[in-house]
């Protein structure tokens, strides 16, 4: 096997991986520690259009098409194309490979990723849903049946992070999410609104109010749980001031988790059942009050988590109880594992 360099870039943070031939993780604080020690070097890019729904080797053509769509996804495509510019830069001759967020949801059917506007606009400007974080929903699918050691038909996958999605995986297959055309639509994230009405939109950008880029960075910087709350956009602040009866801190909780839970009831629908839930990520795996709120609000789907379990968890394990008919399990998200597997399945498959 390969050892890859795995470079995220998102809108505030770099982080490098290299993943070893044994799929071993070593968290790098530079690229230049990854001279001389990896094969090749693999890109996670969040938006790829509906162009790529396989990893590919980067040319100034897959460029092209990246740049084209950090329109759509600025917090996350213009800094990946920063990474890669100075990747290709530094290591010159070495096999360079993007792999795409969007490329697990290639399988969403229409009535899921279609919008109810006008053909014309859909058709000609590609207006449609992609789904995000792929690669996270990729793992869980694969790492769920193998914890609890029996497949899992209908699986609803919760990666909650910096960035926040709910996916419906049905045997293995993404076939619906709440992410959209971009990473801004679906449930309230750290600093990201989710979804608002489109009304409301076009009211704030009459005469008087805001700009188009007062706008687009209060949507993306200043919302979510940081807008909500007027504190921050991380839970672990939040859960602190709500413990000393912060109100708008205790609104902004509750806000997320009611989202969150809505999100998840809806995908039953799309899965028709449920099997199991998977929460992932920053959140996901860390915050066991927002893990047992959400569980709390969906009981009447026969999810059932054990207090202990839940408060003492460790990554990878079940915290649902044993008679509960919808198993729970907090998995560790391992992107970088996913990447370096998309960069080895281009390169060995390319000989």
């Amino acid at each position: 096997m390969l050892p890859v360099l795995v470079v995220n870039a998102g809108s505030t943070s770099l982080k490098l991986e290299l993943v070893s031939a044994s799929d071993k993780s070593e968290v790098l604080s530079s690229l230049s520690e990854a001279k001389g020690r990896a094969a090749a070097i693999g890109h996670r890019v969040v938006h790829g259009g509906g162009r790529f729904r396989e990893p590919v080797v980067l040319d100034s053509d897959v460029i092209a098409e990246i740049e084209t769509m950090s329109e759509v996804a600025p917090l996350q495509n213009r800094p990946a194309l920063e990474a890669i510019t100075a990747a290709r830069k530094l290591f010159g001759a070495e096999p360079q490979v993007a792999v795409f967020d969007t490329a697990f949801h290639a399988t969403i059917p229409p009535e899921a990723f279609t919008y109810a506007i006008p053909r014309q606009w859909r058709e000609k400007y590609g207006i449609r849903r992609f789904g995000f974080h792929g690669l996270s929903v990729a793992w869980a699918a694969e790492r769920a049946p193998a914890l609890l050691d029996h497949p899992i038909e209908r699986l609803v996958v919760c990666h909650l992070g910096g960035g926040c999605s709910i996916t419906a995986v049905l045997a293995g297959r993404s076939v619906d999410t709440t992410m959209g055309f971009s990473p801004l639509e679906g449930v309230p994230m750290a600093t990201r609104s989710g979804s608002v009405d489109p009304r409301s939109i076009f009211y704030l950008l009459d005469p008087g109010r805001l700009s188009r880029e007062e706008l687009e960075n209060g949507l993306e910087n200043e919302s979510g749980l940081k807008g909500l709350s007027d504190l921050s956009g991380d839970v672990r602040e939040l859960e602190k001031a709500e413990d000393s009866s912060d109100e708008r801190a205790a609104l902004a909780l509750s806000v997320y988790v009611h989202r969150i839970a809505a999100a998840i009831a809806s995908m039953v629908t799309a899965l028709e059942g449920l099997d199991a839930i998977v929460f992932t990520a920053g959140v996901g795996e860390n915050s066991a009050r927002i893990r047992a709120r959400v569980c709390e609000r969906l009981s009447f789907l026969g999810v059932e988590i054990d207090s202990a379990r839940n408060v003492e968890a460790k990554l990878d394990t079940d915290i649902a109880t044993d008679r509960a008919a919808v198993r729970v399990l907090v998995i560790r998200a391992r992107e970088a594992l996913m990447v370096a597997r998309g960069v080895r399945q281009v390169l060995i498959g390319a000989g």
